[in-house]
């Protein structure tokens, strides 16, 4: 049995990786409710700098096959996050943990771009297309009060290594695309980077009113767009 939470696991992966965290805009830290956190995403350092910057446990969704490779599934168990299920339950068991840790007042977090950047490496200022899913979340819900805190991970300086072939996780998840590549799986360490936590979108009644009826699609697009709007204007200013 572990001693560790969350917090302090975080902190010692940060601490054993050499990574000077400085983090910004703690004030937009959301005082009262739930959050769903949604920030950029390159480096296997992305959970646990978030759990720090933001002093809290954050139960963050993360690849599937995460939870099932030996040694990074102790990992992800440490730093309280959930893998993804198999594709054909993947939507319906992903939102239902992720509303059973919010209305128990637990937050959660996710990477809007799902787990593409980790393998076609992107610039650290870049922020790709972000998926819909933390979205709906946010809007059906059912927690009166909830927002969506977006935070932008600013890379100032790091090392890429190149780690192992990218289709040796097929043997963990042959279900993945992104896994039948013939090239090297792309490493980020950062060595000195900042969390700049931006202006929270916090879901109204009008929201899911709109959400639940001819604006859904309009509405969904707001929060995306407050969001990657957020994210993208913190990595410029970095």
């Amino acid at each position: 049995m572990t001693l560790l939470t969350p917090l302090s696991a975080s902190r010692l992966l940060l601490d054993s990786t050499r990574t000077g965290l400085y983090t910004e805009g703690r004030q937009n830290i959301p005082s009262e409710g739930v959050a769903i956190v949604v920030s950029n995403h390159r480096s296997f350092l992305d959970a646990p700098i978030l759990i720090q910057a933001l002093g809290r446990t954050v139960h963050i969704a993360c690849h599937h096959y995460m939870g099932q490779t030996p040694l990074l599934r102790e990992v992800v168990n440490e730093l309280g996050c959930f893998p993804f299920d198999v594709p054909e339950k993947r939507h319906a068991t992903f939102f239902d943990r992720a509303t059973d840790y919010l209305k128990s007042d637990r937050w959660i977090g996710l990477f809007p771009e799902g787990g593409s950047p980790m393998i076609h490496l992107t610039g650290p200022r870049e922020v790709g297309t972000f998926h819909r899913g933390f979205a709906h979340l946010a809007l059906r819900c059912p927690v009166e009060r909830i927002s969506v805190v977006p935070v932008a991970i600013v890379s100032e300086s790091e090392s890429v290594f190149t780690a192992f072939p990218v289709r040796l996780l097929r043997l963990f998840d042959p279900s993945e695309p992104l896994f039948d590549r013939p090239d090297w799986h792309p490493v980020v360490v950062y060595h000195r980077v900042r969390a700049c936590i931006g202006r929270p979108y916090r879901v109204s009644d009008l929201d899911r009113q709109e959400y639940r009826g001819k604006q859904g699609k309009r509405v969904i697009e707001r929060v995306i767009a407050h969001c990657r709007d957020e994210i993208t204007g913190l990595l410029e200013k970095g």
